[in-house]
């Protein structure tokens, strides 16, 4: 016996079993498409056929071997046993023998015409009067209390009806255990196809709201693991941002040391430049908006542009071109400077006779494509050392902003230089 605390335990476990058993059986249903599932049904309905076969019905040795022990058993006669209301009829089987007998020594001609010849030769006798029927010589026997009756019969009666009486129990019992068997039968049959019905119910009624369900987690996961990515993104363009070209830097503050000693007007509008680059680099380093305006990364470039162009005089030359309506167009940060400061660095700083460098803005079929041109030295002629916002990066940011709408293409320019378009999706920065 279960102490009566811990029977609500064990009912909880095994409500929890149950449960889980459930929510298994429901996610590997969902999960088998429907060809499958039909097939699966197919293949249950026929191992329940051959087990109930198998399980439930006698092999047809075991009904030759039932057969043939009933004939040896009944022999040549057939026993008959009738209990009614003027009591036992008992028919044994050697009466019809006798019966047999008794008709063929009738229908003996011999046996006729000697006895017609006898019924010639000698008169007939006067009838007898009806002999008085005998009483049974079996006696009857009663107890005082006439609770019990014994009847004494003859042996090869007693016999044949004792056999009679085992035969009728054992077909008694055999028809029982048929029923039985037909009745397992269909029960195990039933059970099959309503496991199937079942199986199918689930599959129709909750197989929506599971999948349902694993779509919502998958879509969770690759959300997280998107923002994740974001993050790292983001993480490494603000730590880039953070570091401010030392070169250029460096080479700045030279120019306006060298400036002041032998041209201090010049070198107050370098340190005017440089004032006006710095205010608007620093917000941009402070701030971690994922998406700014097109203005406001324009306004950046023209300042650090501004500075080079003192530092390179003639060698250098820029042309604008973003008009004013775009520039509340919405635009990644520090992509814009990226590509700048890659044309100069690798292609125009280091030609000695300089170059041009173009930035247009402009709308073609729903988004915003700025391109950088410039007609410097081209591909793979200065080595990299390392510093900037990398090409890898910027593609990996504007996949994660925009997905398969933005993209960052690097063609050669004509009849040098290099050609970078930066196109994502055309709205309003908020």
């Amino acid at each position: 016996m279960l102490p009566i605390s811990s029977l609500p335990q064990l009912l909880k476990t095994i409500l929890a079993w149950l449960q889980r058993a459930f929510d298994a059986t429901t996610t590997w249903v969902t999960q088998l498409s429907w060809w499958k599932f039909f097939l699966f049904a197919a293949l249950a309905l026929i191992a329940g056929s051959i087990l109930q076969d198998e399980l439930f019905s006698s092999t047809p040795d075991e009904e030759i071997v039932i057969k043939s022990h009933k004939r040896s058993s009944k022999g040549t006669g057939e026993t008959n046993i009738l209990i009614d209301d003027t009591g036992i009829h008992f028919n044994p089987r050697n009466s019809k023998n006798r019966r047999s007998s008794t008709a063929d020594a009738a229908s003996d001609p011999t046996d006729a015409i000697e006895a017609d010849e006898h019924a010639n030769a000698v008169p007939p006798a006067p009838p007898e009067p009806p002999a008085t029927p005998a009483k049974p010589s079996y006696p009857v026997t009663t107890n005082a209390s006439g609770e019990e009756v014994h009847i004494e019969l003859p042996p090869q009666i007693g016999e044949e009806l004792s056999n009679a009486i085992e035969e009728a129990v054992d077909d008694a019992a055999e028809q029982k255990v048929s029923r039985y068997h037909q009745q397992a039968s269909t029960w195990f049959k039933s059970f099959v196809s309503l496991l199937v019905l079942a199986l199918f119910a689930m599959k129709a009624l909750v197989g929506g709201k599971k999948r349902a369900e694993a779509e919502t987690v998958t879509a969770n996961e690759a959300a997280e693991r998107e923002s994740m990515q974001r993050q790292l993104s983001e993480a490494k363009m603000q730590m880039m941002q953070a570091q401010v070209e030392p070169h250029f830097l460096f080479n700045t503050l030279a120019s306006v040391e060298h400036l002041i000693q032998v041209d201090p007007p010049r070198a107050a509008k370098m340190q005017r430049s440089l004032i006006q680059y710095l205010r608007a680099v620093l917000p941009q380093m402070r701030d971690n908006a994922l998406i700014t305006n097109l203005g406001r990364e324009a306004d950046m470039v023209q300042a650090y542009l501004n500075l080079l162009k003192m530092r390179m005089e003639e060698r250098l030359t820029v042309d604008f071109q973003i008009p004013d309506g775009l520039r509340s167009a919405a635009f990644p940060p520090m992509m814009l400077q990226s590509m700048v400061e890659n044309a100069i660095k690798h292609g125009l700083e280091v030609k000695p006779e300089g170059g041009t460098l173009r930035i247009v803005a402009e709308v073609a079929h729903s988004k915003l494509r700025v391109i950088v041109t410039d007609d410097g030295l081209g591909f793979g002629v200065v080595p990299s050392d390392g510093t900037g916002l990398g090409l890898p990066t910027i593609r990996e940011r504007l996949k994660l902003l925009h997905g398969d709408q933005g993209s960052l293409t690097i063609t050669p320019n004509q009849p040098s230089g290099v050609c970078a378009v930066i196109e994502v999706p055309y709205q309003l920065s908020k």
